[in-house]
């Protein structure tokens, strides 16, 4: 790679390519480049191969229903930081189907079955288009502008029918639970064979290579199982103990988050972006926040500038401190070290308790700052916990832990991820850094007031169980560490630019705002067509994506293993499933 393409990446990028390539985008408020379809491989591959984006971080798309066009937009990074290179392809509505870039990108398999399920566009050479979030009969593509719900009352809120002649009308009454189902013409649930287990079971067995053959077993672990951490199924297959081949199933809590959005205002999507990641509610508004903040244009206050990362900060710990409780738990170590880990959790809850009003829903920050301020007793507690017991209570469970034989034969090389692998998977947060891969979004890209701000991207060495747990016990400290620096530096001044309001006007155009969220890079993808909401709105949800790496890190171990696996990657189906 020349040293002007390292320097200048995407600039004049169109010259680069004949014209019935790519095309700047020629719409307001829009940025990127619009590929043809039939040249999308090649173009890909050349901005991976020759210009160093290495990283597809998120694939979704957009419904142009008046246009008559659907839109996949996709956004790629280099791993060594920088902006995106954002690109798209349009297709029409009636004949949706691209390439699939899972030859170039393996990471964005589960991305592409989402579009698939919730657009119906085909992606041409996947290895694997099944539905990922509804059911194999589920009737259309739910994301598209004409489907409508079976208690579907109007496209945006809020809904008029709530109150006719201005009395208010229990919904239930109009629409009776026994009418709550549409299914397909001809179809009869009784009699259903479901085409995607059928599908994924004739995939998963291999054939043995020993002298010594064996019969495989197909084993399904959930979805209603402790271990898996909630309502998420494991199909495994097994030949004797060890793992030939897993296939993650998900979509059992999955209620349409972004269909909601887009019928939401754009201020009433601040507390349903709490019902994302329940466990770190509070991190899951900045990601939001700065993308309308984006098309806003508006600058946030900085007094709310430092608010924001302080809660963020103290959401990490929180988040690091549970998750290695729960690894604990997986591990069989019952719930006296997991009840260890959660106490500090709950210290942390009570600061955001009396900040926001509530312990886990905080629907705290607004775009230009945040909903309140934090009081000189609150900033008080900050300072003792991130000084005297956060510390103390970190080097317990690092003495108690980390050199504990059960727990690193469990977790020493098991589940191992290389970087080449975490890299192609668009893999996110620690397990990324767990491989070796020093990409943190608070120093790649940075946002807020990071970049004045002094802490270490922690990486690991080998891309196991262990190393993902050092990572975390690690970056916990280098959160206190901020914490310390925001409380010497916070300045007085305003929470927001200007009185709180319950209407925003926000300009035409999209905008993509990206946090380093506890488990990875948390997204928010948002359209705005003038109106008073959104005309798209997507979550990319680092669990969901980080999920895509749980086959290749469990094949060839022990069936228990895969459990520890799991607990390793920090889910919460709240995100997965959205």
């Amino acid at each position: 790679m020349s040293e002007e393409t390292m320097l200048n990446p995407i600039e004049n990028l169109a010259a680069r390519f004949p014209e019935d390539w790519i095309k700047p985008d020629p719409r307001t408020g829009y940025s990127g480049y619009i590929v043809s379809k039939e040249h999308l491989l090649e173009f890909a591959r050349t901005m991976r191969d020759e210009y160093g984006f290495d990283y597809l971080s998120m694939v979704t798309a957009a419904d142009y229903l008046e246009e008559g066009f659907l839109e996949i937009i996709y956004y790629a990074y280099k791993i060594v930081g920088g902006p995106a290179l954002v690109y798209k392809v349009q297709v029409p509505r009636d004949n949706a189907i691209v390439p699939s870039l899972v030859g170039l990108y393996p990471g964005v398999d589960f991305q592409e079955r989402e579009v698939w399920d919730l657009f119906g566009v085909r992606f041409e050479g996947h290895p694997d288009l099944r539905r990922i979030l509804t059911w194999e009969g589920f009737a259309g593509h739910p994301l598209r502008k004409d489907w409508k719900e079976p208690f579907y009352e109007e496209d945006v809120k809020p809904f008029k029918s709530r109150w006719p002649d201005g009395k208010p009308v229990f919904s239930d009454k109009e629409n009776p639970f026994d009418n709550n189902v549409q299914y397909p013409v001809g179809f009869d649930p009784d009699h259903w064979t479901p085409d995607e287990d059928t599908l994924m079971y004739a995939g998963l067995l291999r054939k043995s290579n020993e002298e010594f053959k064996t019969d495989q077993l197909v084993v399904n672990m959930g979805p209603a199982h402790p271990s898996t951490h909630g309502v998420f199924r494991m199909v495994v297959s097994l030949d004797g103990e060890s793992i030939v081949d897993l296939k993650p199933v998900m979509g059992y809590m999955h209620r349409n988050h972004e269909k909601i959005g887009e019928r939401n205002t754009f201020l009433q999507n601040m507390p349903y972006t709490d019902r994302l990641d329940y466990v770190t509610s509070m991190m899951n508004n900045f990601g939001y926040a700065l993308a309308v903040e984006k098309l806003m244009g508006i600058q946030v206050t900085e007094r709310a500038e430092y608010i924001r990362v302080l809660m963020a900060e103290l959401t990490r710990i929180m988040n690091h401190f549970f998750a290695t409780g729960f690894l604990l738990n997986d591990l069989g170590a019952y719930f006296t070290p997991s009840l260890y880990a959660i106490e500090e959790r709950e210290l942390i809850l009570d600061i955001f308790e009396e900040v926001s009003g509530s312990r886990m829903m905080c629907n705290y920050f607004r775009f230009g700052g945040v909903v309140r301020d934090v009081s000189d007793h609150v900033l008080k507690k900050v300072h003792d916990l991130v000084y005297d017991r956060l510390p103390r209570k970190l080097e317990g469970l690092d003495a108690y832990l980390t050199n504990n034989e059960i727990l690193r034969s469990r977790c020493e090389g098991v589940g191992v991820l290389t970087a080449e692998q975490a890299i192609s998977l668009s893999a996110a947060g620690p397990i990324l850094r767990a491989s070796g891969v020093p990409y943190d979004v608070r120093r790649a890209d940075p946002y807020s007031i990071y970049d004045r701000l002094e802490f270490d991207v922690v990486t690991g060495m080998h891309g196991d169980i262990y190393d993902r747990y050092l990572v975390r016990l690690e970056e916990i400290r280098q959160s206190i560490r901020i914490i310390k620096q925001v409380l010497r530096d916070i300045p007085e001044g305003p929470i927001l630019p200007g009185k709180p309001a319950y209407q925003v006007r926000v300009p035409a155009g999209e905008a993509y705002g990206r946090i380093e969220g506890t488990k990875g890079e948390l997204g928010f993808y948002v359209v705005s067509n003038g109106k008073p909401n959104p005309a798209r709105y997507h979550v990319r949800a680092p669990t969901f994506i980080n999920l895509t790496s749980l086959a290749p890190m469990c094949r060839g171990e022990k069936v228990a293993d895969s459990v520890v696996i799991l607990g390793s990657i920090d889910i919460t189906l709240g995100e997965v499933d959205r």
